[in-house]
């Protein structure tokens, strides 16, 4: 079985995904790639102690990159988008 730090990378902090949570209560987080919906929604709930309601899962392929005469891709990585139950809410930043 994997740690809940395993399962859980980091969550994704940007524009899009700041939007989502400001309107839909919706969390992104970068997970490892084994992991399942069961595995993400358990180990978001005993992080942060929220209840939640659906896990979105994509695969995220890695870009091609050319530098110089090499040409070298990025890893693929998975993303969960995690919708929490009304009422609930993950304050990644400790403000009020």
């Amino acid at each position: 079985m994997r740690s809940l730090y395993d399962v859980i990378k980091k969550p994704i902090i940007s524009e899009k995904s700041t939007m989502l949570t400001e309107l839909g209560n919706r969390y992104a987080f970068e997970v490892a790639p084994q992991a399942n919906k069961f595995e993400i929604k358990d180990a978001v709930q005993q992080l942060f102690k929220v209840k939640v309601t659906q896990v979105r899962t994509l695969v995220m392929h890695g870009k091609v990159k050319r530098v110089g005469k090499s040409v070298l891709k990025r890893a693929n990585t998975k993303k969960a988008l995690v919708t929490l139950a009304e009422g609930h809410k993950i304050d990644f930043f400790g403000t009020k």
